[in-house]
């Protein structure tokens, strides 16, 4: 009974996975009259367009489903796929249930898909994020609350609620508790990982990012509630491994599952970051907005997306293989992005010193064939297994 309760709970979310004309804020819109904005990765503040009565909806692509059609004469060919996936749904009216979209800074293909954005639909809101890479408070934090303040503006303008300090408390208070979620069953994996396949926990993550933070709270506790109980599934001897450089462009579902088949029990991953930007719960005393601010620059992981002033570029990566019991990392990293292969080479000298196996390969998100590297993943897995302590590539 209790797997069943968790295919029920998987099945819903990936229902609203898949679900690319986004019938879900459409049926939230009709119901609340309220605004909808998109995002895309990896991290906005969610509480404060939550606390302004706007739901935000992450955007993360097209996935393997999408055809592109229209998308790939916006973009050289030598970038990564997300931007044209999402400028086909734009393009293809799948994104018309959007009031605006934010643009977080990533890269430099993200900061020009919003000036293209500001293009082709003049009529909504467009905001490409800026975030502070100077982290003092008196300056990076000086800001960044002067953007959020913009943000709240330029939302009110817009037609959502004016920015209310209780409500914004009220908010953080939500969001802390959906991320304390979410941190259990990441702990949980990494105890039980056949318990919570991330496959699974993938899929309900990505739920989250375009239902209201109060349904995503009660899928997030239906279904570590029945992973908790359940019984039946059992463990494997597979390789546990940490899958790095995936917090951008999302792999296709089909590679998630094929890893995982390959032998491999995926420990530690950067997969949907805007649900674990924040490691800690964030303050609810005080003046909201600026507990904000702290959060951001003094309890964000750690990305290539985000500067790194006085550890060493990779630390935090040997950090999460100790604390996750991984044996080995996957670097999975998508075609021509940037930031994670520019850290990659940084990032192998620091866990070749600590003795750690790893191997590497890229992917797009619209990929339908696994086979090579579900032999080079298994191929892996074994080695880790057979001469466990010796440096696999």
């Amino acid at each position: 009974m209790t797997t069943e309760r968790i295919d029920e709970v998987v099945q819903r979310a990936e229902q609203l996975f898949r679900d690319l004309e986004f019938r879900s804020v459409r049926k939230w819109k009709d119901e609340t009259g309220g605004l909808a904005v998109g995002y895309m990765p990896i991290y906005i503040p969610t509480e404060l367009l939550h606390a302004q009565g706007v739901l935000a909806v992450g955007i993360l692509g097209g996935g393997d489903e999408l055809e592109i059609i229209r998308g790939d004469a916006y973009y050289q060919s030598y970038i990564c796929h997300i931007p044209r996936s999402t400028i086909e749904l734009g393009l293809n009216g799948a994104l018309d249930c959007l009031d605006g979209m934010l643009f977080p800074a990533i890269c430099d293909v993200i900061r020009n898909l919003s000036g293209m954005w500001k293009m082709q639909f003049p009529d909504k809101l467009v905001r490409y994020l800026d975030v502070p890479q100077d982290f003092d408070p008196e300056i990076g934090g000086r800001f960044w609350r002067f953007e959020l303040e913009e943000l709240a503006r330029e939302l009110t303008a817009r037609g959502a609620r004016p920015y209310d300090a209780e409500a914004l408390r009220e908010s953080i208070t939500l969001h802390n508790r959906n991320r304390a979620i979410v941190r259990e069953l990441y702990a949980l994996r990494q105890r039980e990982p056949w318990k919570v396949p991330t496959h699974e926990l993938y899929l309900i993550q990505r739920a989250g990012l375009v239902i209201p933070p109060e349904e995503f709270e009660q899928v997030l506790v239906e279904y570590r509630d029945a992973v908790r109980a359940d019984q039946v599934r059992t463990p494997k001897d597979q390789a546990r491994v940490l899958l790095t450089g995936s917090f951008c462009e999302q792999p296709p579902f089909g590679l998630i599952k094929t890893l995982e088949r390959s032998g491999c029990y995926i420990v530690d991953d950067d997969f949907v970051q805007v649900h674990r930007w924040i490691v800690r719960d964030v303050e609810t005393t005080g003046d909201p907005l600026q507990n904000l601010v702290m959060a951001f620059l003094e309890d964000s992981i750690e990305s290539p997306t985000r500067y790194i002033a006085e550890r060493a570029k990779g630390q935090d990566l040997v950090d999460r293989v100790a604390a996750s019991g991984a044996e080995g990392v996957l670097f999975c990293a998508p075609s021509f992005c940037d930031p994670a292969l520019l850290d990659q080479p940084m990032a192998v000298a620091a866990i070749e010193k600590a003795g750690i196996p790893w191997t590497a390969f890229k992917y797009a998100e619209n990929n339908g064939q696994f086979q090579v590297i579900r032999e080079q993943a298994g191929t892996f897995s074994d080695s880790i297994k057979l001469w466990s302590g010796e440096v696999a590539v």
